[in-house]
């Protein structure tokens, strides 16, 4: 999934915190949400203007900030 095309930055949108498109709510919020254990259809009630695709663009931005920040543990060696 290309989340870039559903979670944007407008610094007249909530300060430029990361939106997702055609709505004001927060990135953070849907990820604190989803660690908090609520599932998909929980956040598409709470935050109507949302779509299951922003949802989805959620939890592939945290999956590529992981891939991104976690350290590569060090191989060992063979033999």
């Amino acid at each position: 999934m290309d989340f870039m095309q559903r979670i944007v930055r407008d610094p007249g949108i909530c300060g430029g915190d990361p939106v997702f498109r055609g709505t004001r709510v927060p990135l953070r919020t849907v990820l604190a949400s989803l660690a908090e254990g609520a599932g998909e259809s929980e956040i598409l009630a709470q935050f109507p203007t949302l779509k299951a695709e922003d949802v989805r663009a959620a939890i592939a931005f945290a999956a590529a900030s992981a891939q991104e920040d976690l350290p590569v543990p060090p191989m060992p060696l063979a033999g």
